[in-house]
C-alpha cells in the first residue's frame, strides 16, 4: 500500500466520523426537546434571571444586566483581572453618546 492510499483511507475514515458526529447531534437535539421544555417551565415558575456564564466578575455573570463601568472599577485604563473578560465583549451601550 502506498502512503497516499493510507492517507486517503485515513481521510475517508475521519470524514465518516465527522458525519457520524453530525448525525448524533441531530438525534440528540430531538431527544432533548422535552427536557428543554421542562427546564423552560421551571425557569418561568421560579422567575430566574439570565444564564450565568462565568463566576468571576459581576460584569461577566449576567451580560444583559451589566453596567457600563463595572469592568473599569479601578480606573478606565485598568487591566482586566479575570480571564473571562477577554472572552466576553463589553456590553453595548444603548444610550446617548
Amino acid at each position: 500500500m502506498r502512503r497516499s492510499d493510507a492517507f486517503l483511507t485515513f481521510t475517508v475514515a475521519l470524514l465518516g466520523l465527522l458525519g457520524a458526529s453530525f448525525a448524533d447531534a441531530v438525534r440528540g437535539v430531538g431527544a432533548a426537546q422535552q427536557s428543554l421544555a421542562a427546564k423552560a417551565d421551571m425557569v418561568e415558575q421560579l422567575g430566574l434571571t439570565d444564564l450565568v456564564l462565568f463566576t468571576e466578575a459581576r460584569y461577566t455573570r449576567h451580560p444583559s444586566q451589566a453596567d457600563l463601568h463595572s469592568a473599569f472599577q479601578d480606573h478606565p485604563f485598568a487591566m482586566d483581572h479575570f480571564p473571562s473578560g477577554s472572552l466576553l465583549p463589553p456590553p453595548i451601550w444603548k444610550g446617548r453618546p
